[in-house]
């Protein structure tokens, strides 16, 4: 799994104006929990943007005080107005500590019924799963090579390999939808007989 490295310098005074005068600096405040102390810090904006704003899930190698710590990002604050990151939540990863995470679903192989002019709708953008640190995964890959038009792979069609799924099995995660052209000719079809 891939890691994105971010250094950040472990904040001493607390507080509204604080949080505010680092802002004006560049610096975001954050916090780092799940490990034996809470972590209070700060990191630059611009490290903080390449884990928050993708699609993908990466970890966080987080240096802090002269130590590298392993997180996740668990929560982020962001002005209402400006979509400014105003705060991040941190969990730490630890070694054989279960933890949640939502990871991305990557759609793999071709649908028969894509090629019979099928539209793929993915339902379900991320995963809720929980997992051993050492058995995160930067995407869970969904096998669409079986999905004929109208088809759709839920959850419990999944084959969890030392991960644990909490989303609703019973959801369907893609869809092979019938275009309303291809209903239409169908319909014509069966009134012509």
């Amino acid at each position: 799994m891939q890691s994105i490295n971010i250094s950040g310098t472990v904040r001493t005074s607390k507080g509204t104006k604080s949080a505010n005068d680092l802002r004006k600096t560049g610096e975001t405040p954050c916090v780092m929990y799940g490990g034996a102390d809470t972590i209070n810090f700060s990191a630059p904006a611009a490290q903080l943007k390449k884990i928050i704003y993708t699609p993908n899930f990466y970890k966080a190698a987080l240096e802090i005080g002269g130590k590298t710590y392993e997180a996740m990002v668990k929560a982020v604050q962001a002005d209402p107005l400006s979509d400014e990151v105003t705060h991040v939540d941190f969990q730490q990863l630890l070694p054989g500590v279960k933890i949640m995470a939502e990871v991305p679903i990557k759609t793999v192989g071709t649908s028969p019924g894509v090629k019979e002019g099928g539209k793929l709708l993915v339902n379900v953008r991320k995963l809720k799963i929980k997992a051993i640190p050492e058995n995160l995964k930067d995407s869970i890959e969904v096998d669409i090579s079986g999905l004929k038009l109208g088809q759709s792979f839920k959850g419990r069609d999944l084959k969890p390999e030392g991960y644990e799924i909490m989303t609703n099995l019973s959801v369907p995660l893609v869809t092979i939808e019938i275009p309303r052209s291809l209903r239409s000719a169908a319909t014509k079809e069966g009134g012509k007989k």
